[in-house]
């Protein structure tokens, strides 16, 4: 299965790419509104998400710079994900996102 849309001349097609997802955007959405979360906080907000599905979500959108992690406890080491200024500037988005859909 080809990841992404094969389509980087579209900046909507490479936001997509990043943050397309399912469950990415609520994953963003709740880091906004709670600051950094461990995974199991994450998960408890997500209910029907699969722990590997959001374990995926979550090494994807690292590895694109959006989140970045921290280490809060060292034996086992623990990590919170807490929102990038990459992350941080799609705000407007998922204010716009809310918006929309409260309207509609």
């Amino acid at each position: 299965m080809a990841s992404g849309y094969g389509q980087e001349h579209c900046p909507v097609a490479r936001a997509l790419d990043v943050i397309g997802e399912k469950w990415s955007m609520l994953i963003l959405r709740d880091l906004f509104r709670k600051g950094p979360l461990r995974f199991q906080v994450l998960e408890a907000g997500l209910p029907g998400v699969a722990p590997n599905t959001l374990s995926a979500r979550l090494k994807t959108l690292e590895s694109q710079g959006v989140i970045a992690t921290r280490l809060y406890e060292a034996h086992p080491p623990r990590y919170e994900y807490f929102l990038t200024d990459k992350g941080k500037a799609l705000g407007p988005v998922l204010k716009a996102l809310h918006n929309w859909g409260e309207r509609f």
